[in-house]
């Protein structure tokens, strides 16, 4: 079994980073309005140290969890870093969510101190969680420093330690919580730095939110990895994107499909005079939009494959891929398998099997879902004598002629609209909620923009008013955030279901496109 001591932290990344490369531009912020604000490894360490402080004077201590609501901002990073550096735990938490989400996380997480950006503290105080709330203005840097001691700054770090717990959405109403490792984190960025071909010098544009995985594992991390330079845009905006990467002299960035769709909609088509060096997304693409992205940025785009659980993109396509519509072979230094759904064996030649992901959990792979032993036990599917354990995702794919898996589809009741993970069972969970629902279920329906988008059916009571679909509208928009809004309701007489009572979501699809 491979030694505990094997296994770095992103703490330790940091401070190598640190020394390494003192003056070298580590964080480049780029707000939606007015001027940027930029530090040097060497400087971003001491914000890093002062955030500590700060929240170890709220009582912060090594151990504890705080919540981080905060959108793309520098005291994100900070706060991040400080966490690695101090031994405790951050919860990101989406800026768009609602009172009544921001108190259900809170009390699951046992936060001691929140964290909330100026737009996000009104809904953080209506949550009526009775927490410290830590407010960060647009123009700070890191955490402001509050009255009365500091506590501990530094704290040895264990690589098996929690540094992150993300909410993922599953195939319950509750949304699963992801022990995230500070392990974890550095081997994401080592992996993903050494994939996409990154040195100091290069430039990472961040457009992703930072609360997202994506953008933690495969630009912060992975830029600290090598000592490069992360340039952080405030908010993504489609048409401003191409010149904003000019403007930056962007080498590297991450996407999803419907953002570049997006690009492709509203930005000048004008190609970037410094091509791109790497460009990662994920979900699907059409030769076309391929094609045309490919010119704009300069370089063929790499689809990948990868979860909050598994750390690193564990597949991704070559560089000189000729089948863009595939998600690529194994990432170098992760391991992946394909079995048949129904026998513990690899599928047939040209058979579709779930994709399993091998690794050590709390190192390579995420280390549990916290207070969940059941969803745990069921991932981690098969356990080796040394430890090394192989996840299954519940997502299905099929292996090419070529050696390349292509995406088959999700497994369990998750959709994925615009890049984010929406579970079907906590929106329907939201519906039911309402006096005037009888039952509901959720599906989802092709969108030309996000991918799929959300569409329920609810069956009403007895006595529900006519206007229950506009009722429910307003209800989504005070219990829902974001992707997680459904885009239609129909309200009908009877789910279709099967003899056992199980819904029979794919009779809603042909009914909502027949």
């Amino acid at each position: 079994m491979e030694r505990l001591t094997d296994w770095t932290t992103l703490a330790r990344r940091w401070e190598q980073a640190v020394a390494a490369v003192p003056d070298a531009s580590f964080l480049e912020f780029v707000p939606s309005e007015g001027e940027g604000s930029a530090w040097t490894y060497a400087e971003f360490d001491a914000v890093v140290d002062e955030t500590g402080r700060a929240l170890g004077a709220y009582g912060v201590r090594p151990g504890d969890t705080v919540q981080l609501v905060l959108p793309n901002h520098p005291a994100f990073v900070a706060t991040l870093l400080a966490a690695a550096r101090g031994g405790w735990t951050v919860v990101p938490c989406d800026p768009r969510s609602t009172p009544a989400e921001l108190a259900r996380q809170a009390a699951r997480t046992g936060a001691v101190v929140a964290v909330c950006g100026a737009a996000q503290a009104a809904a953080y105080r209506a949550s009526g969680t009775v927490l410290p709330l830590v407010p960060v203005a647009p123009q700070d840097a890191g955490v402001p420093a509050a009255p009365g001691p500091a506590g501990p700054g530094h704290a040895p770090a264990d690589p098996t330690f929690p540094l992150s717990l993300m909410f993922t959405s599953g195939t319950t109403s509750a949304p699963k919580m992801v022990e995230v490792t500070q392990a974890n984190y550095a081997f994401a960025g080592d992996v993903m730095a050494a994939a996409a071909g990154l040195r100091p010098g290069s430039r990472f544009l961040v457009v992703l939110p930072l609360f997202h995985a994506n953008a933690q594992y495969y630009s912060v991390s992975a830029s600290i990895s090598v000592g490069a330079t992360v340039v952080l845009a405030e908010r993504f905006s489609a048409s401003r994107f191409l010149t904003q990467a000019e403007r930056v002299r962007a080498t590297h960035a991450s996407l999803f499909a419907a953002p570049i769709r997006m690009i492709l909609a509203r930005a000048e088509p004008v190609a970037l005079t410094r091509p791109m060096e790497n460009v990662w997304f994920s979900q699907n693409l059409t030769a076309d939009e391929y094609g045309r992205f490919a010119a704009l940025v300069g370089c063929r785009p790499r689809q990948i494959y990868g979860m909050t659980e598994t750390a690193p993109a564990v597949l991704m396509s070559r560089r000189l891929n000729l089948a863009p519509t595939t998600i690529g072979s194994a990432t170098p230094g992760c391991h992946v398998r394909l079995r048949d759904p129904d026998a513990d064996a690899p599928p047939a030649p040209g058979g579709t099997g779930r994709i399993q992901v091998g690794g050590f959990p709390g190192l390579s792979l995420f280390r549990a879902y916290r207070d969940d032993p059941i969803a745990t036990a069921s991932t981690f599917t098969e356990v080796g004598p040394d430890g090394f354990t192989w996840m299954d995702t519940g997502d299905l794919g099929r292996l090419t002629d070529d050696g390349e898996v292509e995406f088959i589809g999700r497994g369990g009741d998750l959709l994925k609209v615009a890049g984010e993970n929406v579970s079907v069972v906590a929106i329907e969970a939201a519906l039911v909620e309402h006096p005037d629902v009888l039952d509901a279920a959720v599906v989802g329906m092709p969108d030309p923009v996000r991918d799929e988008v959300a569409v329920a059916f609810v069956v009403p009571t007895a006595d529900a008013p006519s206007t229950l679909a506009h009722d429910l509208g307003l209800w989504c928009a005070e219990h829902l955030s974001g992707p997680r809004l459904p885009r239609e309701i129909h309200v009908v007489e009877e789910l279709p279901r099967t003899a056992v009572g199980k819904i029979q979501r794919f009779r809603l699809v042909e009914r909502s496109t027949g």
